[in-house]
């Protein structure tokens, strides 16, 4: 079909132009009907948003997208072009892709009347029909419907009173495809409202010309609740226009969030080579924003993106290659010491409030992870809250933790450097007494690598839960009794710098 150059040629193909909705809704149900995925690589809305978008598409409805930042609001809008057909005809040098059996501007009907089936025609492939717009503040009426260019009427030697003197903004230029405004609150309510005639009669006027343009378009707006509600607004006769509104949400289930993660994140094949990394460590990347979505010291409003697991689990993968590169290591695993080594990924990705503007990024950063090895342990291993309430009703030989608390209660440390090879640090793991059997005890199949990653998960969990202490101290993590620690705080001196000397007891 896309071999036809001239509008005659058209004609006798029995090519018949459907609108861009009718498009959509057509090649939807194809999907449907065929089992066919309509958005792919969009991981937990198969349930939810997903069949909301689905029902809006057959009926044909512009859309507003709802939800916080790092939903993939945009991203499902920009899939929905592959529910476009292939290609279609256009008026060979139209600006605004006029269909050439329906022309709207001045130049595609002067032109057709000229050369009648002569008129040249050329195909646009469905990714070109496609338009998106971040709304900001200084976005203005001319940047999205146009104005008159003085330019192009001095070139063309016509009055301003000529409509080919117009300029279109990048709206009329998205016609007979999808056209989408991010952070639609944002915008000003004097540009809000030259939208209107858009959305309900599919008009556009510009600087007063007496001109119907009947314009064939998707919309589809995003917006974030915190901007909906404080920064700004949708004018209320606007929204009455949008006809779907359908609310996006964050990964309801850790599986769900690692199969994000395991999609997004840009790991390369040299990475994979030298670092290996468990499914242990993965839980407890995707459980910080699980715990940073729920923390009383992140603004909830503001959300926690996805990025940030994904930021996070590419600093995990960097920060054990870099140790492999220091120690010349032909491979490596992602320890649960990395994890210092995301802090950076973390501070970045969210908002704090005023409690935790006080206690400091670094600080609720490090709480984050804390409390995501808390989180996390329990899956793992026996509960010690539970160990704690129970202990006067059990013996002591029930405790599973007993060994390595007593070897600790005996005044030794710990000290696990963060460059420390891999060898070297498992001997030094085993120097704690009973660790190895505990890690062993619970996980029977596990090799040495994973009973050592298992083995530090212990010491961190049971500091998690405040059985020993953990402090970071220069480039190191000290693990102590937690009694020990704690009469020695009122004498010990600590550096100012946020990374030295934090006890996370």
């Amino acid at each position: 079909m896309n071999n036809i150059k001239t509008l005659g040629e058209l004609k006798k193909s029995g090519y018949k132009p459907k609108s861009v909705k009718e498009e959509i809704r057509n090649n939807l149900i194809r999907k449907l009907q065929n089992g066919d995925p309509s958005f792919s690589g969009i991981i937990g809305y198969e349930e939810t948003v997903i069949p909301d978008v689905e029902r809006a598409l057959l009926s044909r409805h512009n859309i507003l997208f709802l939800g916080l930042r790092g939903q993939a609001k945009t991203r499902m809008a920009r899939q929905m072009t592959e529910l476009l057909d292939e290609y279609v005809p256009i008026v060979a040098g139209s600006e605004i892709n006029d269909d050439p059996l329906h022309p709207i501007s001045r130049f595609a009907k002067d032109i057709i009347a000229e050369k009648t089936d002569l008129t040249p025609v050329s195909w646009i492939h469905r990714s070109e029909r496609y338009g998106e717009k971040l709304a900001t503040p200084d976005v203005s009426v001319a940047d999205l419907i146009g104005d008159i260019d003085p330019i192009k009427a001095a070139n063309l030697r016509l009055s301003f009173a000529d409509e080919l003197v117009i300029h279109y903004g990048i709206i009329p230029r998205s016609n007979r495809g999808i056209f989408v405004i991010n952070e639609i609150p944002d915008l000003q309510a004097r540009i809000q409202v030259a939208l209107f005639n858009i959305l309900e009669e599919g008009d556009v006027q510009i600087r007063g010309f007496k001109l119907r343009m009947p314009l064939d378009i998707l919309f589809v707006f995003t917006a974030n609740p915190e901007d909906y509600t404080n920064r700004g607004s949708i004018v209320t006769p606007l929204k009455d226009r949008i006809q779907s509104q359908i609310l996006t949400h964050y990964p309801k289930s850790i599986d769900t969030a690692l199969s994000i993660t395991e999609q997004e994140a840009d790991v390369l094949d040299e990475q994979k080579a030298i670092v290996r990394i468990s499914d242990l460590m993965k839980r407890l990347i995707e459980q910080i924003s699980f715990e940073a979505r729920a923390s009383e010291f992140v603004d909830k409003k503001s959300g926690v993106s996805a990025r940030l697991s994904i930021s996070a689990f590419e600093n995990a993968i960097s920060a054990a290659e870099r140790r492999a590169i220091l120690n010349k290591e032909k491979e490596t695993q992602v320890w649960v010491n990395d994890l210092v080594g995301i802090i950076p990924s973390i501070t970045g990705k969210i908002e704090l409030v005023y409690e935790g503007e006080q206690e400091g990024p670094f600080q609720v950063a490090m709480n984050l992870v804390e409390k995501a090895i808390r989180s996390q342990f329990i899956n793992y291993f026996p509960n010690p809250e539970v160990l704690k309430k129970k202990r006067n009703q059990q013996p002591q030989d029930e405790n599973p933790y007993r060994s390595v608390q007593a070897w600790f209660d005996k005044g030794n440390a710990l000290n696990l450097f963060f460059n420390i090879k891999d060898q070297d640090k498992i001997q030094q793991l085993y120097k704690v007494d009973g660790l190895h059997a505990l890690a062993k005890k619970f996980f029977k199949h596990a090799n040495e690598k994973e009973l050592a990653l298992l083995m530090e998960f212990v010491l961190h969990g049971l500091s998690s839960f405040s059985m020993i202490s953990k402090k970071i101290v220069d480039n190191k993590i000290e693990f102590k009794d937690l009694m020990g620690s704690m009469l020695n705080l009122g004498t010990s001196s600590y550096s100012d710098d946020e990374n030295e000397g934090e006890d996370y007891t």
